[in-house]
């Protein structure tokens, strides 16, 4: 599907492009790069897990809501087409990823795939980085938790079998809609919605702990699909799953509004006045505690829905959180394993509960 270049100004750059005639196509562009660390720490109290791994920048799905977008600007790209179609890879990934795990430092603590753009975007078919990281994962037994929106995760069933055989491994499939069309229009080059369907019954059939995403929910768009989305994935064998609340931060919501007008025209207005009525009459609440969910009598209906409808399908309550660190090998001693319970008791179950509040994970 040809677009046409199209970014929102650039906070970062002093200067914005304006096409006084038809913008030239955005045409993919694939730039590799030797990464200098690939072991990214997050320190957000919203996001359960400390360690994540992003094998590629920008990505080829193009959601209008990626929360990513902006991070495109930080490399001198736009957060508009020029994130869907400047795309960075990092070639090095796995040999930084087993140097890291090597180090006597590593605790052996979960590693997130991905933290920021899909790590089963169209590229990995090529690149297999994502593959050979789950490699290295699986040569030191470390924990993994996974999230993508694409089918090609079947692909690596082999290694997530064997690595879930030697410690905790999740994957989470994103599916925020119940039909492909809605889909396409929002995520437009994301795997159809019945493919993530297929592949979350294919990862569970094949023994690998699975769960369902419904990230983000976007009121007056797909809040009246929790229902259908719970039930199929449950059907599907999930057995975890969580809901975000729509982020527009800084240049996504501009895109987020383009496609939106230009997909659905007669329900944009009504989708973004039911965004401002759960942020305070604003499209973005940035605060940490308040970012990924909604506030007001709209929220709090979606959130009951879909807390007793994940309640009653039996989906387990507790979140994609960070696994204590595992035996990485034989040699491991009983000491390493105390120091793991030790550092899991510090945690406290305040932590979990503040996690499981805010972010409505089962």
């Amino acid at each position: 599907m040809p677009r046409s270049q199209d970014n929102p100004p650039n906070r970062f750059e002093a200067a914005h492009v304006q096409w006084d005639e038809q913008a030239p196509p955005a045409d993919l562009d694939v730039i590799e790069e030797d990464a200098k660390s690939i072991l990214a720490r997050n320190d957000s109290p919203d996001v359960p897990f400390r360690w994540s791994v992003n094998p590629y920048r920008g990505c080829f799905h193009g959601c209008a809501y990626c929360y990513a977008r902006p991070s495109h600007q930080y490399l001198g790209y736009g957060a508009g087409t020029d994130f869907e179609r400047k795309l960075l890879v990092k070639r090095n990934a796995a040999d930084l990823l087993k140097r890291a795990l090597a180090r006597r430092s590593w605790r052996g603590e979960t590693i997130a795939f991905s933290g920021n753009t899909d790590c089963y975007q169209p590229l990995e078919a090529r690149y297999a980085l994502t593959r050979a990281c789950l490699q290295v994962c699986l040569e030191h037994r470390n924990p993994v938790g996974v999230i993508t929106k694409s089918a090609l995760v079947t692909r690596d069933i082999d290694v997530l079998q064997a690595l879930s055989a030697q410690t905790d491994v999740r994957v989470f499939v994103s599916i925020p809609f119940a039909d492909d069309d809605s889909g396409r229009a929002i995520e437009p080059w994301a795997s159809p919605i019945r493919k993530r369907f297929e592949a979350l019954r294919a990862l569970s059939d094949a023994g690998i702990d699975t769960g369902v995403a419904m990230a983000p929910i976007i009121p007056g768009l797909n809040d009246a699909m929790v229902g259908e989305v719970l039930q199929r994935a449950r059907d599907a064998g999930a057995r975890h799953a969580f809901a975000i609340a729509l982020r527009l931060p800084a240049e996504v919501a501009p895109v987020f509004e383009a496609r939106l007008r230009e997909q659905m025209p007669l329900r944009a207005d009504k989708v973004l006045n039911a965004v401002r009525q759960m942020r305070g009459g604003q499209l973005n609440d940035a605060r940490f505690g308040s970012r990924m969910r909604g506030h007001g009598p709209r929220w709090q209906a979606i959130e009951a829905l879909f807390t007793l409808t994940a309640r009653r399908l039996g989906f387990h309550e507790h979140a994609m959180e960070s696994v204590v660190s595992m035996p990485r090998a034989s040699a491991d001693t009983a000491a390493d394993r105390r120091g793991a319970d030790e550092r899991r008791a510090s945690d406290g179950p305040g932590s979990r509960e503040r996690e499981r509040r805010q972010l409505r994970l089962f």
